[in-house]
């Protein structure tokens, strides 16, 4: 396969704080508010690209020393929690912003879809946008006659296809758009989260159009969204980005388990000492062995190895997750250890397997009380589904995140 895109050292600078707002006028309208005590309409905001910590100096690196490779016809996700440097990204990939040191080569046409409503004119109708937004994506004329009626069936805004687009809402917006993206034809397709405006019909629609474009028609996607399970869906790569820092390229899977485990979030009034603390976390079965991997009919307990120093009010919970980062179960030991014995204590939960799916779980918890949490853990141990049931070993595709395993009954006979 060749390279389509090749990223070089890229890195992305930005100047922080007051400078000139790049016109006379616009500098006096910001002069005159600023004797009159108001505030300043121009000021531009941020600090350092980690935006949980405040820094000092003027120029904030949005992305630092990127690089990596893309083969043609890769679909690949590019992960991240916001301000990562995902978007700036993209847009220099599409041209539409330099670098401030690097490079970038690109291999064929370039369709982007960056922002709701780019490339239209509110006062156009969608007719007349469809050609101007296809002319900014490169395509010609007669490319755009050839697939209009598949674009105007694809974004199902036939109704008013003639109607200004400044009276369409932001959901028939993105779909006119990303129906354009999608029919033009590029070597190279870029989506950032606009897809999120739509609803869920018309997501799933566009997942299945990008899956076709990559797969069957062999183009490079670059696509960007929070919706972990749709970036599973789609890509076969990963980037994860860290404060405008690459942390992980590679397979998808390997993306996405950097970016689930990379590190704990922020509660208020943390302290982790070593007065309540857990020392490990383990799944086991009915004979107290470890259990890695759990199959079909087994009972399992999920253990909890901890020390309590404070029992005035303390509290254990958990939840276990699946891979999708989605909240299966969640439990906790509520007043149970207000009354315990100070030392090592070995708490264990009964964990109902049977109605799980086959996949990868982790598990999170804290001990708190209400003034503190003492212990936090965003992954304190995995454990994967290994099942071989009739339910799942028949191609039937069973919605849900769980499994409803009981039987029916006949309640009326004829």
């Amino acid at each position: 396969m060749s390279i389509a895109i090749k990223a070089e050292n890229i890195s992305k600078a930005y100047q922080i704080g007051e400078f000139s707002t790049g016109t006379i006028s616009n500098d006096i309208d910001r002069w005159w508010k600023l004797m009159r005590g108001k505030e300043d309409p121009y000021l531009k905001i941020g600090e350092t690209n980690d935006r949980s910590k405040k820094g000092t100096s003027d120029v904030v690196w949005s992305l630092k020393d990127i690089n990596f490779e893309i083969e043609q016809g890769d679909a690949v996700g590019i992960i991240g929690k916001n301000g990562a440097g995902k978007s700036t990204l993209l847009k220099i990939l599409s041209r539409v912003t330099t670098p401030t040191t690097g490079s970038v080569k690109l291999k064929g046409r370039i369709a982007s879809l960056l922002e709701v409503g780019t490339g239209f004119h509110p006062e156009l109708t969608g007719r007349e946008n469809i050609f101007l937004n296809g002319a900014i994506l490169g395509m010609r004329k007669h490319e755009i006659k050839k697939h209009f009626d598949a674009i105007v069936d694809f974004s199902g805004v036939e109704r008013y296809v003639d109607t200004p687009v400044k009276r369409y809402s932001s959901g028939m917006y993105v779909r006119l758009a990303f129906a354009v993206a999608a029919h033009l034809e590029s070597e190279i397709l870029i989506v950032d989260e606009v897809l999120a405006v739509g609803d869920a019909e018309f997501q799933k629609k566009c997942l299945g159009k990008l899956g076709d474009v990559s797969r069957g028609e062999g183009r490079t996607i670059l696509f960007v969204s929070h919706n972990l399970a749709a970036i599973k869906q789609l890509c076969t790569r990963g980037i994860f980005l860290k404060n405008g820092n690459i942390i992980n390229c590679g397979s998808i899977n390997l993306a996405l388990d950097s970016y689930l485990n990379s590190e704990n979030k922020d509660y208020k009034n943390l302290d982790r000492t070593e007065t309540n603390h857990f020392n490990d976390v383990y799944f086991t079965n009915k004979l107290g062995q470890r259990l890695e991997n759990i199959g079909d009919n087994e009972q399992v307990f999920l253990n909890f190895l901890i020390t309590i120093n404070d029992s005035n009010g303390t509290n254990l919970g958990f939840t276990l997750l699946n891979n999708e980062n989605i909240p299966i179960i969640s439990s906790s030991l509520l007043d149970d250890l207000r009354q315990v014995e100070i030392g090592k204590l070995i708490y264990s939960i009964e964990i109902p397997v049977d109605i799980l799916k086959s996949g990868d779980y982790k598990v999170e918890g804290a001990i708190w009380n209400a003034e503190k949490v003492f212990d936090q853990n965003d992954c304190l141990c995995k454990v994967s589904i290994l099942k071989k049931s009739m339910l799942q070993s028949k191609g039937a595709d069973y919605r849900g995140i769980i499994i409803n395993n009981k039987k029916w009954n006949c309640l009326v006979k004829s």
